[in-house]
């Protein structure tokens, strides 16, 4: 029976109806067998007839049943042997519990075979003693000798009385009779004729219209030996067929004539005198067990084989019945063990779907039951845990996806400083593998060893203090070479911040304020610039034109020397006032840059535009421009359009461009050889357009480097600084990316390149 609502296969159902009806089949066909060799058993003791007739029947009967009780416990013993070898669960078992309850009805049964075998041998064999025998045979011939007196004294009797009757006639005979039956005391006197004609009679015969008459043997007899008797129902069965009064004894004598005449007949008497019921039931009863005993004696053998037969088939019936018991009681019992057990091994395995359950009253019932109940209750809370765990896991994956997309670098490390995790922004900020270097300490990273010195540094007065001052946080600025991409290193301003997670470990975050910086500086300078220009172009106007009113003035009264250095020193302010005038136009610019007008452009034709200031106007990729300074040129056809302002794209080719000779012209003045490249290229990847200008010059200094895009940081002698400046400023208001780099060859400095990256156009098509 299952558990509610959880139900067995219908196979299974009609399997365990099958196997209850078989035993209750195999029970019933057991006792019925066992009552009926038992009942024919009794008849075959008591009736030697019957034993006789059917020991053949009851010998094959008996084969029959105990070959078939030993074919069905080999049947049980195989199969138990077959389940054990394929190892089905529970085999072990069953075996146990079909071994022990088979010992416990077979050791007592054969103990008890064995004291009964040795019972019925010796009993047998008692009852045929020598002694019982004899005794037999002398109570036999006691009870013969006595009937045999009372025959012959009854005999005598008769003749002496038949003497008597020798001068009677036939007419007076029967007056005669009733005086000798009272001397004689008998029950009955008839008088015979030679032809068994009755002549006359006394007693219970003369009642009778037909009484017995003595053979023709019996009156032979008594004429030649002149007396005969006769003692009836003294045999078996006599007493009881004719009540008790057949057991008599008859007397036949030849009665004695007178006369000697040929025509004179012979009469014979005839007495017949009772014996005593005591002594007929003594002697019947002597006659039966005489005759019972010899009849055992006979068959003793086949009775000894009936009982042993019967012995046997009797232990094999216990040893079925042992066995049938193990199977019924075995599998009650193991039935709910086996079920724990199976549920066990499921659970462990985990599957927890609802579990059988023994619906009986007793305790492994209960606790097939329970064991159900928990298992739902383990499907329950498993659920709630898995309903958690994704609750968890999306909340994992959303705290991956917003680190995976946050711009600022996040790592854990662990006390000792060894990188648990990482997000990409690390890996971009560090320009690191961060994901290769996992389990290894932050300093083990090629170029990041101070700032892993500085990290641990912090964390380490943090813990120190965290504990005094309440503090929850640390939060520090820090400059960071990294590597640029296989050239030099470049500077990085990181702003990191620290704190302790709950696990103990050290969670570590930090951002690139590099263009931050550069931006505060960008606009810093900007106000300054302004400053000045306002400040300083006011008076320049008065002073040139003060200059030149004193050469006015002075002039026609000076001689000629002193004219001279008039005119020249005049030249020389007012040529001065004049680059003045540029300069701070040129700050006013900067500071002044207009926002940018974003619209689709198409890089390639506005860098061949530009190229036709420089005599690059052909378009071929070859050209020299300025004379001397040839300008060679690689534009990507598949670059799509981007977006941007033409007009202050163009100022940043041409400050580009500038530089660019400036530094191969630097580079030709020492004698060597050089040239200016410009080039654009498609990164499909990165959905990017990257415009590039490569010079074989000589590069930047490394403290120029650092701060290229610095307003008035130059290298050249008469330099404002504010080329570069001017390009970072309007790369910014594109959202482009500007890389300024040394090219290196073998370790020496071979030129500098600047790279910007734009972003194609996404705007639709008009």
């Amino acid at each position: 029976m299952s558990h509610p609502g959880i139900g067995f296969k219908p196979e299974r159902v009609y399997q365990s109806r099958a196997v209850r009806w078989g035993i209750f089949v195999g029970v019933a066909a057991m006792v019925a067998i066992g009552l009926v060799l038992l009942f024919l058993l009794t008849l075959a003791t008591n009736n030697r007839e019957l034993y006789e007739r059917n020991y053949a029947r009851l010998f094959l009967l008996n084969v029959v049943v105990a070959g078939l009780l030993v074919a069905v416990i080999l049947w049980m013993v195989i199969r138990l042997a077959m389940r054990l070898r394929r190892g089905k669960f529970g085999s072990r078992l069953l075996v146990k519990l079909a071994a022990i309850f088979a010992l416990v009805g077979f050791v007592p049964g054969l103990l008890i075979y064995v004291v009964s075998y040795q019972f019925v041998s010796r009993s047998i064999e008692s009852w045929f003693d020598v002694k019982v025998e004899g005794a037999l045979t002398a109570g036999l011939s006691l009870g013969r000798t006595a009937l045999d007196t009372l025959a012959n004294d009854l005999g005598n009797k008769t003749r002496t009385a038949a003497a008597q009757l020798s001068g009677t006639s036939d007419s007076s005979a029967a007056l005669s009779l009733e005086r000798l039956g009272e001397q004689l005391g008998a029950s009955d006197i008839v008088l015979w004729s030679a032809t068994g004609k009755l002549i006359a009679s006394a007693g219970k015969s003369r009642f009778d219209i037909n009484p017995d008459r003595p053979s023709s043997q019996q009156l032979r007899s008594a004429r030649s030996q002149g007396v005969v008797t006769q003692v009836e129902g003294v045999e078996e069965g006599a007493e009881s067929s004719a009540g008790g009064s057949a057991a008599r004894i008859k007397a036949i004598a030849l009665v004695p004539t007178p006369r000697i005449g040929l025509l004179d007949e012979a009469r014979f008497l005839q007495v017949t005198e009772p014996i005593a019921p005591a002594l007929v039931a003594n002697a019947i009863a002597v006659q039966v067990a005489n005759r019972e005993y010899q009849e055992r004696a006979l068959g003793r053998e086949g009775l000894r084989r009936m009982y042993i037969g019967t012995l046997t088939l009797s232990l094999f019936l216990a040893v079925f019945g042992a066995i049938l018991l193990a199977v019924v009681l075995g599998n009650q019992l193991a039935r709910p063990l086996l079920l724990l057990a199976e549920g066990v091994k499921q659970v462990a395995a985990g599957d927890l779907t609802p579990k059988a359950a023994v619906q009986g009253r007793d305790e492994l019932g209960g606790l097939t039951r329970s064991f159900a109940d928990m298992t739902g209750q383990l499907l329950e809370a498993r659920r709630a845990v898995e309903a958690s765990m994704d609750q968890v896991d999306r909340a994992r994956a959303n705290l991956q996806t917003i680190l995976d997309n946050l711009t600022a670098g996040v790592i854990v490390l662990d006390s000792d400083g060894a990188i648990l995790s990482s997000n990409p922004g690390a890996t971009r900020i560090l320009r690191a593998p961060m994901a290769a270097f996992e389990g290894r300490p932050l300093g083990a990273i090629p170029g990041l060893d101070a700032f892993a010195g500085n990290v641990l540094a912090q964390f380490d007065a943090f813990l120190g203090e965290r504990n005094q001052h309440g503090l929850d946080h640390w939060q520090q600025s820090f400059e960071l070479k990294v590597p640029a991409l296989g050239m030099t290193h470049d500077t990085t301003t990181l702003v990191a911040r620290g704190a302790i997670l709950p696990d103990n470990t050290r969670l570590l975050v930090f951002d690139d304020i590099s263009e931050i910086v550069s931006a505060q500086r960008a606009q810093a300078w900007g106000e300054v610039a302004q400053r000045l220009a306002h400040e300083i172009k006011n008076p320049l106007t008065p002073i040139q034109l003060s200059a030149e009113r004193l050469e006015m003035k002075l002039a026609p009264k000076l001689a000629e020397p002193d004219v001279a250095v008039l005119v020249k020193s005049v030249k020389t302010i007012v040529d001065q006032v004049s680059a003045m005038k540029r300069l701070v136009n040129e700050f006013r610019d900067y500071a002044r840059l207009p926002a940018a007008e974003l619209q689709p452009l198409d890089l390639n034709a506005l860098v061949l535009d530009v190229l036709h200031l420089y005599g690059n106007g052909n378009g071929n990729g070859n050209g020299t421009g300025d004379e001397g300074n040839p300008i060679r040129v690689e534009l990507d056809p598949d670059s799509p359009l981007i977006r941007g302002d033409a007009q202050q794209l163009r100022q940043v080719i041409h400050n580009l461009l500038q530089n660019a000779q400036d530094a191969t012209e630097a580079r030709r003045s020492d004698g060597s050889s050089g040239q200016v490249q410009i080039r654009t290229q498609w990164v499909k990847p990165s959905g990017r357009v990257r415009l590039s200008v490569v010079d074989d010059g000589t590069g930047f200094p490394e403290h120029i480097l650092k701060r290229a895009f610095e307003p008035y940081v130059t290298t050249k002698a008469r330099g404002t600084g504010l080329g570069l400046a001017v390009v970072k400023k309007i790369a910014d208001e594109h959202g482009a990316r500007v890389e300024i780099s040394n090219r290196l060859s073998d370790g020496v400095v071979r030129g500098a390149q600047v790279s910007l990256s734009f972003a194609m156009d996404n705007s639709p098509a008009a």
